[in-house]
């Protein structure tokens, strides 16, 4: 089992920054991939950025250049930091764990961008 958990949701203006970070504590070494997803009222979860083992990462091309995923092992934690946020970033965003058997969600963040 995996266990995630999100913060750092929140109200922004637009142009402005948020960084999400997601603790993943349980059986870490099952996890082959970790993810940002996001859904927005009304619309299907979309993948936002993705980071494998290998440190590989890949992004929605709506947030490209604009967003960063990373990760610190030392601390089992997950970040998304989004920039130059626009309104159309507003949504709940969920962290996603890819482990060998299974795959694991979080409970999700908030984040709504004011325009």
């Amino acid at each position: 089992q995996v266990q995630l958990v999100e913060s750092g949701g929140g109200l922004v203006q637009a142009g402005g920054s948020l960084r999400l970070s997601c603790a993943v504590s349980g059986n870490i070494f099952s996890i082959n991939a970790m993810g940002w997803y996001r859904q927005a009222p009304g619309k299907q979860r979309e993948l936002v950025a993705r980071i494998i083992g290998g440190g590989s990462t890949n992004y929605a091309d709506s947030v490209k250049g604009r967003f960063t995923i990373s990760r610190d092992n030392g601390k089992n934690t997950v970040y998304l930091q989004m920039n130059s946020l626009k309104p159309e970033d507003t949504a709940v965003y969920y962290c996603n764990a890819e482990a060998t058997m299974d795959e694991y969600w979080g409970q999700g963040t908030q984040v709504t961008v004011s325009s």
